[in-house]
């Protein structure tokens, strides 16, 4: 360790994040400096942070606070902090995921190497087919409500660099600063946005939720994507004695379940025929519910299964009309294509996984989106939408894999 320096922290290490947060993108924060401008000094600026960080005199920026707007209605705000902040964070990251992976629960699946919302909705469908019963949970604020004195406490118990433990209580104080100026000071969370908060949420939630779980109710199988949940149930009474005593625990540690959005939900399907109000639930973008699907002995049967959403195939359809390719009459139908493609790739990939027939309308709309495009492009087609549909399908059987959506809309639906 260079004797100058209080904490021994690799060069290597400084270098590796940056590649990292680099590869995440993501807009400038409150210094307004972006990835062109940060790469014009990148050497001298990599230095820097390696340097503060060595000596404990870095101190992070205010964060910059953006509001998006909610599925659900409302807004959440997300903390965008500067890029020097973000690669600082991601040098912590590196060596608290290291430290505290081990000790994860296979059934969180957030933010983890290896694990992904597919792997969860996988689980889930697997349980609900066992398990009649499922608390579809969801912690109200969980990124904006975590309290910093237990969050430290689980830092201190499983961090053993002091650097980390002094820079993450000082990324949890830094305070806000909203689009019109004001500065917010932060007295509880870490920021939506944030680089490290993920892992800092996880440690968190293993100690409220998963850690508990396992040890009170072992026979109630769950699985829990960063502050989304579902808890699998036998009975009724089972799932509004673990319901209440969840809330419990959550008021305990300072966090609050959402009233109207923690729910139990009956798993009803052919087999499944008890009476109850809630049927369906939502869990990281999938629809859980009985579908009259084909059984393997050939008939058609009710089956509760997983399909894409309602919510989520119109986010995607909003996207696509927001793009306004009608307008693009300049383009050749290729650079439409590499337009859509990776929304279209992202999309079918993960909805495509399971019950891909339920992505049928919306990939027809993307359809009705390119024959309007042709429509408006060429003048024999104006006015004449079965002539431009025609046009589109010889396109589609001379170049199959133009649109990335196409070998679903043929295969599947």
């Amino acid at each position: 360790m260079n004797e100058s320096k209080q904490y021994d922290i690799p060069k290597r290490a400084v270098i590796e994040a940056y590649k990292r947060v680099k590869a995440n993108k993501g807009s400038a924060g409150i210094d307004g400096v972006d990835f062109e401008l940060f790469e014009k000094r990148l050497n001298n600026n990599l230095y820097k942070i390696w340097n503060r960080m060595s000596s404990g005199s870095y101190f992070p920026l205010p964060v910059k606070a953006v509001e998006i707007p909610k599925k659900t209605g409302g807004v959440r705000r997300l903390g965008i902090p500067t890029i020097t902040d973000r690669v600082a964070q991601m040098v912590a990251r590196m060596y608290v995921e290291r430290a505290v992976e081990p000790m994860f629960c296979d059934d969180s699946y957030g933010y983890r190497p290896n694990k992904s919302a597919l792997d969860a909705i996988e689980m889930t469908r697997k349980r609900c087919w066992k398990y009649d019963y499922v608390i579809e949970l969801d912690v109200k604020g969980l990124f904006d409500n975590i309290d910093h004195e237990l969050l430290m406490r689980v830092v201190r118990r499983h961090v053993d660099e002091p650097w980390i433990c002094m820079y993450v209580e000082r990324w949890l104080k830094t305070p806000f600063v909203l689009q019109n100026g004001e500065v917010v000071e932060r007295k509880a969370g870490t920021p939506q946005g944030g680089v490290i908060s993920p892992v800092l949420a996880n440690m968190f939630l293993h100690y409220v939720f998963d850690m508990w779980m396992s040890r009170y109710f072992p026979d109630a199988p769950f699985e829990r994507y960063a502050d989304d949940g579902v808890v699998h149930c036998k009975t009724k009474e089972e799932a509004l004695y673990i319901k209440e005593s969840l809330g419990k625990r959550f008021a305990e540690c300072k966090l609050e379940l959402h009233p109207t959005k923690t729910r139990i939900v009956y798993c009803k399907d052919k087999d499944r025929t008890r009476n109850e109000d809630l049927t369906e639930f939502d869990f990281l973008g999938y629809t859980f519910k009985a579908v009259h699907i084909m059984c393997k002995d050939g008939k058609m049967r009710y089956n509760f299964i997983a399909s894409v959403s309602k919510a989520s195939a119109k986010t995607f359809r909003d996207k696509v009309k927001a793009l306004e390719i009608h307008k693009r009459t300049g383009c050749k139908i290729n650079m439409i294509a590499e337009l859509l493609n990776p929304m279209l790739r992202g999309w079918t990939n993960y909805f495509g996984k399971f019950n891909p027939s339920a992505m049928k309308y919306t990939l027809q709309c993307v359809e009705r989106r390119l024959v309007k495009w042709a429509m408006c492009k060429y003048k024999n087609f104006r006015g004449h939408r079965r002539r431009a549909e025609k046009w589109l399908s010889s396109v589609r059987k001379r170049e199959p894999r133009l649109f990335a959506h196409w070998s679903y809309m043929y295969s599947y639906c």
